[in-house]
């Protein structure tokens, strides 16, 4: 047994909770104890949401369990039934209450309840939460779906579409929507319906209305849209319109099958990553490392935004839905970069660590871990922290998207460049640390004689035994922040190798020449 201090995902009824939360008139009864109701804070107090998420539990306790927890479960949903007055029901086990069997699918269909009560069959111990999500709405789409809706012609009317993917939890999800309708509007497309976003289930009756399917969220809504090729005939747009390129391509896509003309929307010149690229201000960024861990869905699309639309080099790639690890995969070629596929966060520190990056683009995890490692860092994928959910429009998709893309992650380099130059000067008399801020008139800088000496620091153990000299250490604080780890990891390996049991200057230039070779 491995014990995880943070985990990437939530057991699959945390998936289903998040389906059922971004839907109208949908209730969820989760037959689970009473330690298993943690998950209305991710709403409230992460998504800040101002309602609770359209769950019944039937929380029984210990001494419950010698009685009929079945029993349980058909009264809470029957209440719910009563109470909420849903249009349609999912029922289902937390992993907890999944040991004790009481088959909440087939209770609830021996109860006549008023309304379609759909089973949820999602296995605790082997599968996790993006994948609950995919089942459920799968599953929502397969029984809610009217089977006998017959399209209209396309003759006379414009061209429509299902949006599938957006959801609650889901990283930019609500902002993203927004520059999606405004791309289809210039196109001259109809949406049929959003879902599972804030779709009914008579919404999700009609959605073989549409002509085709636009698939944001592939770990969300791949495998409905599959079963609607299947059922409806609709063909499928997945390209994830994330970056200037990928949006050029999402347009294209969805104007050949609308029979549109995607030259009003090819238009768009208010995205100023391509400008920046092509100006001499970006050769500060050009080469930079970058590693990148997340969804796969992200991942893949910030690796491409990365080396084609902003020069950096991949220097690593993964993903923790192993679901879509044959994305990744085939991305990690691309790169030339060993693919990392895990959800133990360990193990993305070590490979961090290893690769020594200048940028980390991942989740609240990697967020933490390149704060502890020293380096630059954004976040582009769930799981998030609460500052994630902003107040403000902040898309990844689209060419304002790519507009947020670009300032999420060159904003963390050139700080790194202020802070550098900050550390730089730190020593003259302007800037010493003894001094107060010198447009402050109450604290005129003072003369070299009367500031405070810094004092000595004492010297620091390496990790093969060698010790740094004080003079060794205060030449390795001018290297910038951002690459200093990767300096002194270099630094101690050359001198290891040289069998050196001191570092001093000597050893750390002798160590930069070895490396610039």
């Amino acid at each position: 047994m491995k014990l995880s201090v943070w985990t990437y995902e939530g057991p699959p009824h945390v998936g289903a909770m998040r389906v059922a939360t971004a839907m109208e008139k949908l209730h969820y009864v989760l037959h689970a104890p009473q330690g298993d109701t943690y998950a209305d804070l991710l709403f409230t107090m992460i998504e800040r949401r101002n309602k609770r998420p359209p769950v019944t539990y039937t929380t029984f306790e210990a001494r419950d369990l010698g009685k009929d927890t079945a029993q349980l479960f058909q009264d809470a949903a029957r209440e719910a039934a009563e109470r909420f007055k849903p249009q349609a029901m999912i029922v289902g086990a937390s992993c907890t209450a999944e040991l004790i069997q009481d088959d909440p699918g087939g209770l609830s269909e021996a109860m006549d309840l008023p309304c379609p009560a759909i089973p949820l069959e999602l296995p605790s111990y082997q599968r996790k939460e993006n994948w609950g999500a995919a089942e459920t709405f799968y599953q929502i789409v397969r029984h809610l779906a009217d089977k006998d809706f017959v399209r209209t012609p396309r003759e006379g009317r414009a061209p429509r579409a299902n949006i599938l993917g957006p959801c609650a939890l889901g990283f930019r999800h609500r902002d993203d929507l927004v520059e999606i309708r405004k791309i289809l509007d210039t196109l001259g497309v109809e949406v049929n319906l959003v879902a599972p976003l804030d779709a009914t289930p008579s919404d999700i009756a009609r959605i073989g209305a549409a002509d085709f399917n636009i698939v944001l969220y592939p770990e969300i809504a791949d495998e409905a849209a599959r079963w609607l090729e299947r059922q409806f005939k609709q063909p499928a747009i997945r390209t994830i319109p994330i970056g200037v390129g990928a949006t050029r391509s999402f347009i294209a896509d969805v104007a050949e099958l609308a029979g549109a003309d995607p030259t009003p929307a090819l238009g768009d010149t208010h995205s100023r990553l391509p400008w920046w690229s092509r100006s001499v201000d970006s050769t500060y960024l050009t080469g930079k490392r970058v590693f990148i861990f997340g969804d796969a869905t992200h991942a893949v699309a910030a690796a491409r935004i990365a080396s084609e639309e902003l020069g950096f080099e991949v220097c690593g790639l993964g993903c923790y839905n192993r679901e879509f690890a044959r994305e990744v995969r085939a991305a990690a070629k691309l790169y030339n970069v060993e693919p990392l596929i895990t959800d133990d966060h360990l193990e993305v520190e070590e490979a961090i660590a290893a690769a020594a990056p200048e940028l980390v683009l991942g989740t609240q995890m990697e967020r933490h871990i390149a704060k502890r490692l020293g380096l630059a860092c954004a976040v582009i994928s769930s799981p998030v922290h609460v500052q994630d959910f902003p107040a403000r429009h902040s898309p990844q998709m689209g060419f304002e998207g790519a507009n947020v893309i670009f300032d999420t992650w060159v904003h963390p380099l050139v700080m790194g460049l202020e802070e550098h130059l900050l550390t730089m000067f730190r020593e003259d008399f302007e800037f010493s640390d003894a001094n107060g801020p010198s447009h402050h008139a109450a604290n005129a800088p003072r003369k070299p004689s009367e500031a405070q000496p810094a004092p000595e620091e004492p010297l620091v153990t390496a990790h093969d035994g060698a010790m740094w000299t004080d003079e060794a250490q205060r030449e390795l604080k001018k290297i910038p922040f951002f690459v200093r780890g990767k300096a002194r990891r270099n630094t101690e390996v050359f001198a290891a190798e040289q069998g050196r049991a001191q570092i001093d200057l000597d050893t750390l230039y002798d160590a930069k020449a070895h490396y610039a070779r």
